[in-house]
């Protein structure tokens, strides 16, 4: 029996974890997303676009701190919003590119480009307000997408850890224990 592709394992794996956490279903029109009610101390994240959620490639950690990977993920986007309450860390251009990155809390800094943003270092921005807009297609994709990234303490991890969709591992003993 052939191997599945990665991207392939990763997309049926977000898909079925979407499915077991009861979220809403992606549709194939356009629509305003609709998100939960919040609090200051709710810990899920909103998503930094609105539905259909279309995800053009996946985080992909590196076997290295240097190595290749994907540090974020690619969704197909116009506007982007704020996943959470923070404030402005650096908003300008990279290499001729547009980059948005907001502080949150917890040592948590969320990234997106290519985005066309007015907000200044410093500014406060708050969960749902409209901080970005898609830059137009480049060759990094066909379609018009923002690359969002998320660091904790430096580092980067998964987006998908903070949607409230990938359920806590539980592990379990792999044998008896001795009495």
């Amino acid at each position: 029996m052939p191997l599945l592709p990665r991207s392939v394992i990763l997309t049926i794996v977000t898909l079925m974890t979407a499915v077991a956490a009861a979220a809403a279903p992606v549709t194939a029109a356009a629509t305003t997303a609709q998100q939960p009610p919040f609090s200051s101390s709710d810990p899920q994240w909103l998503w930094p676009t609105t539905n259909p959620r279309v995800i053009l490639r996946e985080f992909a950690a590196p076997a290295t701190r240097f190595g290749a990977g994907h540090r974020g993920m690619d969704i197909e986007a116009r506007m982007v919003v704020a996943p959470a309450d923070g404030v402005v860390h650096f908003s300008g251009n990279i290499f001729g590119r547009g980059v948005l990155s907001i502080e949150h809390n917890n040592g948590l800094l969320s990234s997106y480009e290519p985005v066309i943003s007015s907000l200044v270092k410093g500014e406060p921005v708050h969960r749902g307000q409209v901080v970005a807009e898609v830059a137009p297609p480049t060759t990094h994709c066909d379609v018009g997408c923002l690359h969002f990234g998320v660091r904790l303490d430096g580092e980067y991890v998964s987006p998908m850890n903070f949607f409230g969709l990938i359920p806590r591992s539980i592990l379990l003993p792999s044998r008896q224990q001795p009495r």
